[in-house]
């Protein structure tokens, strides 16, 4: 195959750490993308990683940190908030197709190539929303309480973000945040927005690219979480806010 001389050796090696065996086709498919994601960054900001040799590692086997644990939980609905280029969303998707994706995501140039790599790759369990999840996860939104498993891959400070997850999540289900090395200082930022919105912290784990955050809805969101669009943002809940 001509897409593995591209791909680094570490890269099988990493994957195999993970416990994880690709299904027949899932490389090349992820390679598909890799090359789909990086011809649109040249016209759009999707990726601040300047080469597909190091996308393996720093988008791909990142985003498959999450696989194990999504395996291991009783889960068929995932929602990735905050998609971006697809990640985690995308190679998730493409590795696990017994499930059910939905990449929400705000920009609607993203949103759209989005749609082209779905398209594209003919991904049938993927559904693509160019909306704000602040909407999504009101009240009337159509989406709250109905996914198991919620992800996120740098999307803002965790304040912030758990009222923009939370409040999707069934009681019993998880959200997993890739984090960098400043997880814990923010978990612990996190501490009264959790409470807030009905979650709590269960652990934290630290892979070669990241720091896997992952957090358990224990009771009904609030109806006022989510706050109105913008609102999570400029004012994090515990901080400031009541």
């Amino acid at each position: 195959m001509n897409e593995e001389q591209h791909i680094p050796t570490s890269f099988f090696e990493d994957i195999a750490s993970l416990g994880i065996e690709f299904d027949e086709g899932d490389v090349e498919t992820l390679s598909t993308y890799l090359q789909l994601l990086y011809q649109k960054n040249q016209v759009m900001n999707l990726t601040a990683v300047k080469s597909i040799h190091d996308a393996w590692e720093r988008h791909i086997y990142d985003s498959l940190t999450l696989l194990p644990l999504i395996s291991n939980m009783e889960c068929s609905h995932v929602i990735d908030v905050g998609s971006g280029g697809g990640l985690p969303g995308i190679p998730l998707a493409i590795t696990l197709p017994e499930m059910t994706f939905v990449l929400v995501e705000t920009t609607k140039k993203k949103a759209l190539f989005l749609h082209e790599v779905v398209e594209a790759l003919e991904l049938e369990n993927v559904t693509v929303l160019a909306e704000r999840a602040e909407q999504l996860a009101s009240e009337d939104g159509g989406f709250r309480g109905m996914a198991d498993v919620v992800v996120s891959r740098a999307v803002g400070a965790m304040p912030t973000l758990l009222e923009l997850t939370v409040p999707f999540l069934r009681i019993g289900g998880a959200f997993l945040a890739v984090k960098g090395q400043k997880a814990e200082e923010e978990v612990q930022l996190a501490r009264k927005a959790a409470s807030k919105l009905g979650c709590t912290f269960d652990s934290m784990s630290r892979t070669k690219t990241g720091t896997i955050v992952t957090y358990l809805k224990k009771s009904k969101t609030p109806k006022a979480y989510p706050r109105p669009a913008g609102e999570p943002k400029r004012m994090p809940l515990g901080m400031g806010v009541k």
